[in-house]
């Protein structure tokens, strides 16, 4: 047990929860929290452009079946149903489902998803008391069934290194309008805003910054992007997350993945799911690794990492949560990227609260296609002050979980 003192605490800690804290009295006024101001009523907003998003979806499909077409000698190999961006009702969109299944265009576990998809979506979004919920709700789920509906017919394919898809279709605002309505705004904080533009100012300079960050749900990115996106949104846009294999892999998660810049990695807790398959998804995280430093040697990159390797889940027993512990190994492989990517890095932790959003599963699970409970919650983020590269090994990781659990508090 080592002890470590910093200006807004004391505390003792080790490599592993749990930490020992007491909070200074100075902790308020040098962590300060902003209420997110509600953006006003986007249920309009989204009703209007729901049509520009289903003619573009219709242009993304046109322009990849004209390239089908093209390299299969004018033969058209690809033809989208086009059952869900036609739908005007619940009805049409959950009969749509079904049409689907009967025509053997959607697997019947995959058309099951999404239909409990819907109904949860459905729910949150209600929960908000929206008066135009009904619109907002059929216009984001019209669209995200198609393109999951999209990529069943042709799957996309992530590379070690995604950059967000913005065009023809946008993807990243797809993502954003879509879990939009689920976070409670007025309810919402993001503490240590001028740190957020002191890693802007950071960025603009050159620099490479690593967010050292717990990880609560699928829609993290978004749950971010949204929170930073009046304040910050050079770091909504821009941020590289470092994500596991399951995002890029599952139909229904896909979609939202492919709005986001990725480093695309296999988890160490689904490395041995299938042992035979355990050397081929270590050499796939060589070839992320050496990805990202190839990103980190250009400068100006930010880039989004969860050591701890999965999202924070509660306690079987009390039913309480913790963050989930860091992996030391993950925490010193960044930092000798940074070092060694010849622009000057900088690493600060990140806390993020939403669970109660989109929460896991409670137990980690080896099959692709986890139910999905959804709603409609207050979201927090904040960052803490930057952590020394120079650290000694041995107290990098507590140094860094010390600051992520302070700001849960």
């Amino acid at each position: 047990m080592s002890a470590l003192s910093l200006p807004f605490l004391s505390c003792t800690f080790s490599s592993t929860y749990p930490f020992s804290i007491s909070l200074n009295s100075s902790f308020s006024s040098l962590i300060p929290f902003q209420r997110v101001k509600l953006f006003g009523s986007t249920s309009k907003a989204t009703t209007r452009s729901f049509f520009l998003t289903a003619r573009a979806m219709a242009e993304l499909v046109k322009d990849k079946e004209s390239g089908v077409a093209a390299a299969e000698g004018g033969k058209m190999d690809i033809e989208h149903s086009r059952t869900f961006l036609e739908a005007r009702s619940e009805e049409e969109l959950l009969s749509g489902i079904k049409k689907e299944v009967e025509a053997r265009r959607l697997p019947p576990n995959v058309a099951a998803g999404m239909e409990e998809f819907y109904r949860n979506y459905k729910n949150a979004v209600f929960q908000s008391g929206d008066p135009a919920a009904a619109e907002t709700v059929l216009s984001n789920m019209a669209v995200a069934l198609d393109l999951m509906l999209l990529d069943v017919e042709d799957p996309f394919v992530f590379q070690p290194y995604h950059k967000a898809l913005r065009e023809p279709f946008d993807y990243y605002m797809f993502g954003q309008n879509y879990i939009r309505p689920l976070i409670d705004f007025r309810n919402s904080y993001v503490g240590n805003l001028s740190l957020f533009y002191e890693i802007e100012e950071k960025l603009k300079q050159g620099h490479n910054v690593v967010l050292f960050s717990n990880h609560q749900t699928e829609a993290d990115p978004a749950v971010i992007a949204l929170l930073l996106e009046k304040t910050n949104p050079h770091i909504a846009e821009n941020l590289i997350y470092v994500a596991g294999d399951r995002v890029i892999t599952d139909p229904l998660c896909k979609p939202f993945s492919m709005g986001r810049n990725l480093i695309c990695v296999y988890s160490k807790k689904h490395m041995y799911d299938v042992p035979e398959l355990a050397d081929m998804k270590r050499k796939a995280n060589i070839r992320s690794l050496k990805e990202m430093a190839l990103l980190l040697r250009t400068g100006s990159k930010l880039v989004w990492i969860a050591p701890s390797g999965g999202r924070d889940r509660p306690d079987p027993v009390t039913g309480e949560w913790n963050p989930a512990p860091f992996d030391s190994s993950s925490v010193d492989n960044m930092r000798r990227l940074i070092e060694s990517s010849g622009a000057p890095g900088h690493m600060y932790p990140l806390a993020l609260l939403c669970y109660d959003i989109m929460p896991p599963p409670s137990k980690v699970e080896k099959e692709i296609g986890e139910r999905r409970i959804i709603s409609f919650h207050g979201a927090g983020l904040s960052v803490a002050p930057e952590v020394a590269a120079n650290c000694e090994k041995s107290e990098e990781v507590g140094c860094i979980g010390l600051c992520y659990v302070m700001l849960y508090i």
